[in-house]
């Protein structure tokens, strides 16, 4: 066979027929009759597979036609127009070569598993019709991230994966060390970090917001897109130890002006979805989420409303609706009021701005009333926070004290709060974690559902 291949997608998506073309896939299902055998062959270019008819007269028909599905093959033969529904074009092979063969214990057998089950075959499950979507999904988005920052001249910013700071200073790291876990060097009667390979504390990192704001000060606009690393102890669908962040910087920018890039952000990611992934988001809309593509269009097109912390706390202590958890100024709204405000309120996107401080990070600006933080998040309907982000504190003596009252170690950042004191301006930022967006569009249940291998306690496995 030594026509160049043609990728499904295309073959199905040709304007006419009647050419031979080389297709290479893996079998999703084969129906054998007597004088004709119908093999659905998929290379993951697409949602949907193109028909392989193989006739009797067909060189080592016997053969082929007993191929197990999961098997992987390499077909040459005429694309055709086909008489069954569901599309255009067929296959008539003419020459099919078994690249791998699949026996009867190949776990994808049935037409239906469920999401728990596909889990326990993480290296298989991206061949099943949900998870091709899924990721095909994650990949046309993933562009999408980098296009986006790209057209409006942001730098793209590597930020570290190990690190000696935690961001949020919650303290919920990986410890990355070459110490001797049995019997690690002491020093006064504690582990003795200096001999360790960086010669101090480090972690896998939570978040590349503080070298980000660094690149922010010397390039004005940046973005990073990265693993991030939480060690929580929680199995529940929305928390994953190993998850993705997108975190743009800009300098000379206020909270305004980072709720602008958060709205424009959100919408261009699901307009772009919208655009290129019409064929997954169809199966997505039927299968995993009725009304997904009535709710994204509706986003695209929607008006995003802001109100304060404080406005939204009165809303909902005036609302009449008894909620599980207490609504009490001071107190982080939860993913109830969150919804109650999108759903029920404001029928709609919003920004919620202007958070009490002692429930805020440490980097926030404190606002002029010294009481709340130039914070905001983006809540969407169905889901809440789905942004979080804020303008950062510049000024040097008021960082200084933040730290100091949320118990952070001024010294222990001295780089951080070198750029205060040389060169320091107005600056802002946010972070979008691309797993919780990608179960906003897709309308997948579990975090760990949208991620190609899952990291969540106890699992590490593939």
């Amino acid at each position: 066979m030594k026509l160049d291949r043609t990728r499904i997608k295309d073959a199905l998506g040709a304007v006419c027929g009647q050419e031979t073309i080389s297709v290479k896939g893996w079998v999703r299902t084969v129906r054998r009759g007597k004088e004709v055998t119908f093999i659905a062959l998929n290379d993951g270019s697409c949602f949907a597979s193109i028909q392989i008819v193989l006739s009797p007269d067909m060189p080592g028909f016997e053969e082929v036609s007993g191929v197990g599905t999961g098997g992987c093959l390499a077909v040459r033969g005429t694309l055709v127009e086909s008489p069954a529904s569901g599309q255009r074009w067929e296959v008539q092979a003419r020459e099919i070569q078994i690249l791998g063969d699949s026996d009867a214990e190949y776990p994808l057998q049935k037409k239906r598993h469920s999401f728990e089950y596909l889990r326990t075959i993480a290296h298989l499950r991206p061949r099943s019709n949900t998870f091709s979507a899924v990721f095909r999904m994650r990949g046309v988005l993933s562009y999408a991230v980098h296009r986006f920052f790209h057209e409006r001249g942001f730098l793209y910013v590597q930020t570290p994966i190990i690190t000696a700071n935690d961001c949020e200073g919650a303290g919920e790291m990986f410890r990355v060390t070459t110490l001797a876990a049995e019997r690690p060097p002491l020093a006064d009667g504690r582990i003795d970090w200096k001999q360790d390979f960086f010669a101090e504390k480090t972690g896998l990192t939570v978040s590349g917001q503080l070298q980000g704001e660094l690149f922010a000060a010397a390039f004005s606009d940046i973005y990073t897109f990265g693993p991030t690393f939480r060690a929580e102890n929680s199995n529940t669908s929305r928390h994953a130890a190993e998850f993705w962040m997108i975190e743009p910087e800009m300098a000379f920018a206020d909270l305004a002006e980072d709720c602008r890039l958060a709205e424009d952000f959100l919408r261009y990611l699901v307009t772009y979805a919208l655009e290129n992934c019409a064929e997954d988001l169809a199966f997505f809309n039927e299968r995993i989420e009725k009304g997904l593509i009535a709710k994204l269009e509706s986003l695209a097109g929607a008006e995003f409303k802001t109100v304060t912390y404080t406005e939204a706390v009165r809303i909902l202590q005036n609302s009449g609706e008894q909620f599980e958890f207490p609504v009490e100024w001071g107190l982080d709204l939860q993913s109830e009021h969150e919804r109650y405000l999108t759903e029920k309120v404001l029928r709609g996107p919003v920004f919620v701005t202007d958070y009490p401080a002692g429930i805020k990070a440490f980097y926030m600006r404190l606002n002029e009333d010294e009481r709340t933080v130039a914070a905001m998040d983006l809540l969407v309907p169905r889901v809440g926070e789905i942004i979080g982000g804020s303008q950062r504190e510049e000024r040097h003596d008021v960082l200084t004290a933040r730290m100091r009252e949320m118990g952070i170690a001024p010294e222990s950042l001295w780089w951080y709060l070198d750029t205060r004191r040389w060169g320091s301006c107005p600056h802002a930022g946010f972070g979008l974690g691309f797993e919780r967006f990608l179960m906003y569009v897709t309308g997948m249940e579990n975090i760990r559902d949208v991620i190609p291998f899952p990291r969540t306690p106890g699992n590490a496995r593939f």
